[in-house]
C-alpha cells in the first residue's frame, strides 16, 4: 500500500475507508463492521467518520470495528461547524471519543465552515492537541481563500483538507490543489466515485475492460495517481472493500490517464469548491 506523508512526518495509507451513511440501518450493522475490519486487514487502516453521520451511529459502528485493534488504525472524525468554538469543541470531541470507544483521535476535522471564526477554531483544536485528545487537526470543505485565511489565523499546523474530488469534480485542480501541495498539506478525497453516479461512463468502461478491472477501480486509481492524495471510499460489504483495495495496485498508463482527461476535462476557469 502506497502511503502519504503528513506535514508532521506521520504516514497514512493513500487508500482508506469512509463511513458516510454507515450506522443508518440496524440490519446492516454487522455487515458494515465486518467490511471495515476487512479493510483494516487489507491495509486500509485510515478510517474516516463524523459526528454528523447517522447522528453519531457511524462513529459507534467504527468504534465496534476497531475494538481491540485501536493501535492498528488511524482514526479521523469531524465536528459540526457550530461545535468548533472554544466553549463547545471539547465537549463535541469527548462525545465522539466515547462513541468510538477510544481515548484519542489521530485526526480531527472541522466538517465545513460555519459562523465560528477560523482563528477561534484553530485555538480550540490546538487546545485539544495539548490535552492529548487529538494528535493533529485539519479541515474539510474549505476552498483556497478559506485556507489562506486559516493559515493567516495561526492555522499553519493544519494537516489536511478533506474535499469532494473525483473525475467529475475537478475544479480543485485549478487553484486549491496547487495551493495545498505548496503548503505541504495532503488532500483527502471523499465521494471518489460520486456515490456511484460516474461508474456508467463509457470512457471508464473502456479503460476498465482493457485492464480487467472495474469502473470503480479505475476511478480510484485515477485519484491515487495524484500527488499527496488520500482517497476514502465507503464500502458497506467486505466484497466491495476487497474490490476497492485492488485499485491501489492498479497503475494507470500515461495513455489511459490522457483518455480519462479527455473524457472528464477539468473546468477552464476557477469555480467555487463543491460539496455533497
Amino acid at each position: 500500500m502506497r502511503t502519504v506523508r503528513l506535514r508532521d512526518g506521520a504516514t497514512v495509507p493513500a487508500l482508506g475507508q469512509g463511513s458516510w451513511m454507515m450506522g443508518e440501518r440496524a440490519d446492516r450493522r454487522d455487515e458494515e463492521i465486518a467490511a471495515l475490519r476487512t479493510g483494516i486487514d487489507l491495509g486500509m487502516t485510515l478510517i474516516d467518520t463524523a459526528e454528523m453521520y447517522a447522528d453519531g451511529e457511524s462513529e459507534r459502528v467504527v468504534g465496534a470495528a476497531v475494538e481491540g485493534r485501536r493501535d492498528d488504525v488511524f482514526l479521523v472524525s469531524k465536528a459540526y461547524p457550530q461545535n468548533t468554538s472554544r466553549t463547545r469543541l471539547t465537549g463535541a470531541c469527548e462525545a465522539s471519543l466515547e462513541r468510538l470507544g477510544t481515548d484519542r483521535l489521530d485526526l480531527y476535522l472541522l466538517h465545513w465552515r460555519g459562523g465560528v471564526p477560523l482563528g477561534e477554531t484553530v485555538e480550540a483544536m490546538d487546545a485539544l492537541v495539548a490535552a492529548g485528545k487529538i494528535l493533529r487537526w485539519g479541515v474539510s470543505n474549505l476552498d483556497r481563500a478559506d485556507m489562506e485565511e486559516l493559515v493567516a489565523a495561526a492555522g499553519g499546523d493544519c494537516a489536511t483538507d478533506q474535499i469532494l474530488y473525483n473525475l467529475t469534480r475537478r475544479g480543485p485542480e485549478l487553484e486549491l490543489l496547487p495551493w495545498l501541495v505548496a503548503h505541504d498539506m495532503p488532500v483527502m478525497a471523499y465521494s471518489p466515485v460520486e456515490q456511484g453516479r460516474l461508474l456508467g461512463h463509457p470512457a471508464l468502461a473502456r479503460v476498465a475492460a482493457a485492464r480487467g478491472a472495474t469502473a470503480a477501480q479505475v476511478a480510484l486509481a485515477w485519484l491515487l495517481a495524484g500527488e499527496g492524495v488520500i482517497v476514502i471510499p465507503k464500502a458497506g460489504r467486505a466484497e466491495h472493500v476487497r474490490e476497492n483495495r485492488a485499485a491501489a495496485d492498479l497503475i494507470l498508463t500515461p495513455e489511459e490517464l490522457t483518455e480519462l482527461d479527455r473524457a472528464f476535462p477539468r473546468p477552464r476557469t476557477a469555480m467555487p469548491l463543491e460539496m455533497l
